[in-house]
């Protein structure tokens, strides 16, 4: 199969499948997971082209999204596209969900399941859903066959709900980039289009071991500086992903003349093109200072700043 590189071979694959779409879904209506990522919103994108008003789409925060997340996601998809979409603050169900759980897989599985448990509870309240929408994506599928990774969008759907629900994945055979040229083709926002990717357990991959919600919300603050920083700096859009991580230990570190003994934050910085392999991007020294300068001064819990310089393979994009 032909990537997708070019604008005309981005609208060839819309054109393809907004018919596939249409044929698939007649006049049945469509629940889709909208976390205003890159995938779920091309995917949300298309499907509106496709069966207009005939989807419903659901954000839920479960309390593990990136700090103002949730209120962006609403501006673009609510007031500015007009799409159909329910809002769920399901925060304390999900992190007491997760309370005292630190296995990495067990962690994905508990949010995948709560996600469509979530689901399954607004399906019930609508009437005649047929088809569950998911941004699954080819990288998802090959690290879940390999046994890398499990991703809840991938063969995870109980029995009760797989079936009750068809699924509709219009992105399934794509890669990251690949996705990015489609949403470009839609007429997406440049912000949404270019958005960095975001794992569906979110933040909670980023705080390794169990979460508690004092690390994952220093896990949160050290992310927005992250993000502020690049912006400052020109390198949003030109640096691929970059994000922080908290991870469950801690060590002795120094504080207005006092003894601490807080976590350590990791920052990740990388290019890619098809998510497979990933380089390291290097960042100028006065820079990571300055970074450094502020998460310890404005992060509570943090007195170690550290920097993640390992490619994939050997490493894995996100630490869990």
């Amino acid at each position: 199969m032909e990537r997708i590189t070019t604008p005309a071979l981005a609208q060839a694959f819309i054109d393809e499948q907004i018919k596939e779409i249409t044929e698939q879904v007649g006049d049945k209506k469509v629940l889709l997971a909208l976390s205003g990522g890159v995938d779920s919103s091309v995917v949300a994108a298309l499907l509106i082209k496709a069966i207009g008003d005939k989807l419903t789409c659901v954000h839920v925060n479960h309390g593990l999204l990136r700090k103002g997340e949730p209120e962006q996601v609403i501006e673009v998809f609510q007031n500015q596209m007009k799409a159909n979409l329910i809002y769920i603050d399901a925060t304390d169900r999900f992190l007491d969900k997760l309370a005292g759980v630190a296995d990495p897989e067990q962690k994905r599985h508990i949010i995948g399941e709560e996600f469509i448990d979530v689901f399954a509870e607004e399906a019930r309240k609508l009437d005649d859903i047929s088809f569950l929408a998911q941004g699954t994506i080819w990288p998802d599928i090959l690290e879940s066959e390999a046994g890398i990774k499990a991703h809840h969008n991938v063969g995870g759907l109980p029995e009760d709900i797989a079936s009750r629900f068809e699924l509709v994945e219009p992105v399934l055979t794509l890669f990251k980039d690949e996705v990015r040229e489609v949403g470009k083709a839609l007429g997406l926002p440049e912000s949404m289009v270019n958005r960095q990717p975001f794992p569906g357990p979110g933040l909670g991959v980023r705080c390794p071991g169990a979460i508690t919600r004092d690390r994952l919300e220093a896990v949160r603050e050290s992310d927005a500086i992250l993000r502020e920083e690049f912006a400052k700096n020109g390198l949003e859009g030109k640096v691929w992903q970059y994000f922080t991580v908290v991870p469950d230990f801690k060590s002795t570190g120094i504080k207005d003349g006092k003894r601490t003994f807080d976590w350590p934050c990791i920052i990740r910085a990388i290019n890619t093109t098809d998510v497979m392999e990933v380089t390291v991007e290097h960042l100028p020294a006065d820079l990571i200072d300055h970074l450094v300068q502020r998460i310890i001064a404005e992060v509570p819990g943090i007195n170690r700043v550290l920097y993640d310089f390992t490619p994939k393979p050997p490493a894995t994009v996100e630490y869990e």
